[in-house]
């Protein structure tokens, strides 16, 4: 039989440090519960908080990637609706100007339609602006102009730990339908660059589709020869319109495609976060279930202890 004192009661130190230790854990698993999180900080387990905070970094910084990319769409598709709609301009003046091409038509009658299809394409081209950016009326001559546009894609981290920044470059050249620059180099975009007699985009010779003008042509076979020129520029427009529709639309859809990857890719770092340090609620509120009962029987347990100094005392009594 273990010696009995009163000045150390084993029973109830022990007694006690099992319910200061019960207290503790219930202590953690009321704050799993109350934040959801087995790994609220770096004490918890400082390899997963590590890993996960890293991973929440570069989820923000998917965030931002996943608004470059819908900016460039839109910026895209604003190009690719003026695009589609200047293409039904410039179709509808072909068909004009083949009108124009039959003997004793008034075709300065026809040249006003035509003029106004013409301040139409000018005006589309114009507007076709998305947060500043315009792809379709540029100045190629202006300072810091690029052709060839970037939209942030993606962010990566190697297994070194080194973080880059991707990008999808539009290649814009061949979409510009007008180009103010005056330097000597400069032709002009698909509606007012100057196109020869095969409708060809040429120098200083022949006439765009925004300035050429049939008001004053005649049935006489030069006329008929520069008519049948402005034909060709417009069908060669129009071919080059489509070519760089085509373009813009293949953007559009890698745009999409990568918008998706993001989104899933994003859902993927977040349900690896959740498996490192989020808490499991249904193991959590079975565990509390079972401490608050270890704490009441602690509880006894020290009360039981506590009473063992009072059965020494009755020893005493006579």
């Amino acid at each position: 039989m273990g010696m009995s004192s009163i000045n150390t009661n084993m029973a109830a130190m022990t007694a006690l440090q099992s319910l200061q230790q019960t207290s503790k854990e219930m202590l953690t698993t009321q704050n799993r519960i109350s934040t959801g999180l087995k790994v609220g900080s770096a004490a918890d387990n400082a390899a997963y908080w590590s890993i996960a905070t890293t991973m929440r970094s570069d989820n923000d910084a998917l965030s931002t990637v996943q608004d470059a990319l819908g900016l460039g769409k839109g910026t895209v598709n604003v190009a690719y609706t003026a695009m589609n709609s200047s293409i039904d301009l410039v179709s509808k003046i072909k068909t004009k100007l083949v009108a124009a091409a039959a003997p004793g038509v008034d075709r300065a009658k026809i040249q006003s339609e035509i003029g106004e299809l013409q301040k139409q394409l000018k005006g589309i081209a114009d507007s076709a602006s998305f947060s500043g950016e315009n792809w379709l009326s540029v100045d190629s001559s202006a300072t810091g102009f690029n052709a060839t546009k970037s939209i942030i894609s993606s962010f990566t981290r190697s297994a070194s730990g080194a973080v880059s920044v991707g990008s999808i470059s539009v290649n814009t050249q061949s979409s510009v339908l007008f180009d103010a620059s005056t330097a000597t180099s400069a032709t002009g975009g698909i509606l007012d660059a100057k196109r020869d007699s095969t409708g060809a985009i040429g120098g200083t010779a022949g006439a765009s589709i925004y300035s050429m003008d049939i008001s004053a042509l005649t049935d006489s076979t030069t006329d008929q020869a520069t008519l049948n020129s402005y034909i060709a520029g417009a069908d060669a427009a129009f071919q080059e319109m489509t070519k760089a529709a085509t373009s813009l639309g293949a953007n559009q859809q890698r745009i999409d495609l990568q918008t998706d990857f993001i989104s899933a890719l994003r859902d993927s770092i977040t349900s690896g976060i959740s498996q490192l340090v989020d808490a499991d609620m249904n193991q959590e509120s079975t565990r509390l279930q079972a401490l608050q009962v270890k704490q009441q029987l602690g509880v006894q347990a020290l009360s039981i202890a506590n009473q063992s100094s009072q059965n020494i005392l009755s020893l005493f009594r006579g």
